[in-house]
């Protein structure tokens, strides 16, 4: 199997890295493989996730624990190639912990060590910032300056691996009297009684990621709970590194979805040589893939307009493998692939997820036209 770690050459002894892989892999096989059907139809598997974080799948790309995004990538393929719905999971609690690594606030630092040792548990929150950030959509937070922090309302839809108690990283916008845009803020948005969390539509798959609507009316947010005011140069500074552990989800994928199509070559290999997208002819782009993020990965807050452009373009790569990958375990599968429990058409699901998530493939594309056609803002 092509392992993202494997590409890097991070200075961190590879002895610690495989130990901490070896724990994740045995945990996702023995404990997610079985549930992955369950998950995708609605079980939120918080007790796995909390395994999972004492394996030590939560902690290799933050600063305080080495800073090694090829072994934080290959844990989450390792998830992933078991169970896509749990590997975006993952990357919602590693971007969480980002932010509040990432921030300097004393008061976040201090809930460091519960979150990236699975004790305690936050998504990301940033689906319609980053989209409103680049004028997709209206931001759908605004803040009001008052003593002692900032008053926040607004409806967040499409929230993940959040219920009460726990939190996640926003972003609102604040507005001048006149009505014009001042500044954006973002902070740790904790889960409490002042939060109503609603249900959203029921999805084809991915249902547990505990994926609610957020509705907040005047919630106030305290200084403690600040991570960046103003919020643009911090995004500015993480976008590389939020876009690149992506890439994770999208690998477990495609080596799954590979591994669906090599499941069958005893049986079905003498019919299945007359298909496009063979096996080896997938492991070998995903291969040429996967050095590519290893080399990326060693330098994450590169904030050069090339650096930029590469994450958006292999996060882009990585979506239409999924959908490729996915599609031919399908078609190599046949008849028992097509059925609604079997391994292709979960894989499928996860797939058009890692197509439509943000950033989107159109809106990954948005983006590169933009950077390509205009420097990056100072």
């Amino acid at each position: 199997m092509t392992n993202i770690a494997a590409s890097t050459t991070q200075a961190s002894p590879w002895s610690i890295d495989s130990k901490v892989l070896a724990d994740v892999e045995a945990t996702a096989m023995s404990r997610l493989a079985p549930e992955a059907n369950r998950i995708d139809q609605g079980y939120y598997p918080i007790d796995i996730m909390a395994e999972l974080g004492q394996a030590g799948a939560f902690v290799p790309h933050l600063d305080s624990y080495g800073q090694r995004y090829g072994l934080a990538l290959a844990n989450m393929q390792a998830i992933s190639r078991q169970c896509g719905s749990t590997g975006f999971m993952t990357w919602c609690q590693d971007v969480c912990g980002l932010y509040m690594e990432q921030s300097g606030n004393p008061a976040l630092l201090a809930r460091m060590h519960d979150h990236a040792a699975g004790k305690t548990f936050g998504g990301t929150g940033l689906s319609n910032p980053m989209k409103a950030l680049t004028n997709i959509e209206a931001m759908a937070l605004n803040a009001v300056k008052v003593p002692g922090g900032y008053r926040v309302s607004g409806v967040m839809p499409w929230v993940s691996h959040i219920v009460q108690g726990q939190y996640c990283g926003a972003i609102a916008a604040v507005d001048r009297a006149d009505g014009s845009r001042s500044h954006e803020i973002m902070f740790l948005l904790d889960i409490d009684e002042r939060v109503d969390l609603r249900p959203c539509p029921a999805f084809s798959g991915m249902e547990g990621t505990s994926t609610w609507a957020v509705h907040l009316k005047d919630y106030f947010v305290s200084e403690d709970q600040m991570i960046a005011d103003p919020a643009r140069p911090f995004i500015q500074k993480i976008r590389g590194a939020f876009v690149l552990l992506q890439v994770g989800i999208a690998a477990g994928i495609i080596q799954s979805s590979i591994d669906a199509c090599r499941e069958v070559e005893t049986s079905l290999g003498h019919v299945n040589q007359f298909l496009h997208n063979r096996p080896d002819e997938l492991q070998a782009e995903f291969d040429d893939l996967a050095e590519r993020v290893g080399v990326l990965a060693q330098s994450p807050f590169d904030g050069s307009k090339d650096y930029v452009l590469d994450v958006l373009d292999v996060r882009t790569q990585g979506s239409e493998l999924c959908l490729k990958a996915s599609q031919s375990a399908l078609l190599h599968q046949g008849a028992r692939g097509y059925l609604m429990k079997s391994k292709p058409q979960r894989l499928i699901r996860e797939a058009h997820f890692v197509a439509i998530v943000t950033p989107a493939i159109k809106h990954l594309r948005w983006e590169m036209n933009r950077l390509m056609q205009e420097e990056l803002p100072a």
